[in-house]
């Protein structure tokens, strides 16, 4: 996808995120994060949106903490997320394409790496957002195929990614609205992916469905037997267990 395109997606996403949350309220609670309720989730992703705008904004070049959770509430805390995520979409559409700043994924330009990883942040919480209502809406699924490419190749790919096996074990991804599919080998070492539509290796475990279904399923928004499983359900089961992706 193009820098434009996940700029685009993530202005959508993080506009629809901010009419769920006002239609639902703040107590709701949110059933894809277990214990949450809307304020928390806005909370957190005004919190990051306003820490990713700063390194796109200022140029930071090297790690910056964020600076925490507003104390806010109600309309105001809505008021305080809607400019936020203004500001980094603003940020991001006048940012030079040779800009520089700090990153954390391999990427063509950090400028796209910013792009994309607040695209698919922000995707994730309108799932969220929306859970607190009548459930997750559809994604597109061109975007959610890349958004599995980050989460499969770059997110767990990295060395604090909890998914760990004592045996080497192998998980297919397929999209099959797309496509796409992914070979994830599992040991005691961070995952290692494979794109691949002619993958051949023999898989212990296959998950299959529509690209947005198994982008929400990955990312924990959707509950076992929303996508096709076939295999080892063991193997299914360690990912949802520890490929939670936390904050810190």
């Amino acid at each position: 996808m193009k820098i434009t395109e996940h700029i685009e997606a993530l202005e959508a996403a993080g506009r629809a995120l901010g009419d769920a949350a006002a239609e639902a309220g703040p107590d709701a609670g949110v059933p894809t994060c277990p214990g949450w309720r809307v304020r928390d989730l806005l909370r957190h992703t005004t919190m990051v949106h306003r820490w990713a705008a700063a390194f796109v904004a200022e140029g930071h070049t090297t790690y910056q903490p964020d600076a925490g959770e507003p104390a806010l509430d109600g309309e105001e805390l809505l008021a305080h997320y809607r400019e936020g995520h203004a500001r980094l979409v603003a940020a991001l559409r006048a940012a030079p394409e040779d800009l520089e700043c700090w990153t954390f994924l391999p990427a063509p330009s950090p400028l796209a790496f910013w792009a994309r990883r607040q695209a698919h942040e922000t995707a994730v919480h309108r799932a969220d957002a929306e859970s607190a209502l009548t459930g997750p809406g559809p994604v597109d699924s061109a975007f959610a195929a890349d958004g599995i490419e980050e989460l499969l190749r770059g997110m767990h790919s990295r060395d604090r990614s909890r998914v760990r096996t004592p045996e080497p074990r192998v998980l297919r991804v397929r999209a099959t609205d797309t496509g796409d599919v992914w070979t994830v080998r599992l040991s005691a070492e961070p995952p290692r992916t494979e794109r691949d539509v002619r993958a051949t290796a023999v898989a212990d475990t296959e998950l299959s469905g529509p690209a947005d279904r198994l982008y929400l399923y990955l990312w924990n928004r959707l509950p076992a037997g929303s996508v096709t499983l076939t295999g080892d359900e063991d193997v299914a089961r360690l990912w949802r267990e520890t490929s939670g992706i936390t904050w810190s």
